[in-house]
């Protein structure tokens, strides 16, 4: 005799009612939240979409602006493992706070 899908969904069918039927209320009462929750997001969604644009129109992927080119990294600090000379900041910038 040979194990079918359907044979399979049964089994787990069975298996979820006698094994986690305590469980089962709150499983679907967060299900239903989560649902309302999506549902609310997704009407939100289509509340912010502007009426100027177009539905239908497809939506390509282009750069608006272009990214500025990237400088050279900033020596601010001393290197790990060292300490500052005294007198200097952790190398923020900015001068120490005396309280």
């Amino acid at each position: 005799m040979r194990l079918e899908g359907w044979h399979i969904v049964i089994i787990i069918v069975i298996a979820i009612l006698l094994f986690g039927a305590p469980k089962l209320p709150g499983l679907a009462r967060s299900v239903g939240q989560s649902l309302r929750i999506f549902k609310s997001e997704v009407r939100q969604m289509k509340d912010e979409n502007p009426s100027g644009t177009a539905e239908g129109d497809p939506v390509e992927g282009r750069v608006v602006n272009n990214p500025t080119p990237a400088s050279p990294p900033r020596n601010e600090g001393p290197a790990a493992g060292q300490t500052p000379p005294s007198g200097t900041s952790s190398g923020t910038g900015n001068p120490p706070h005396n309280p």
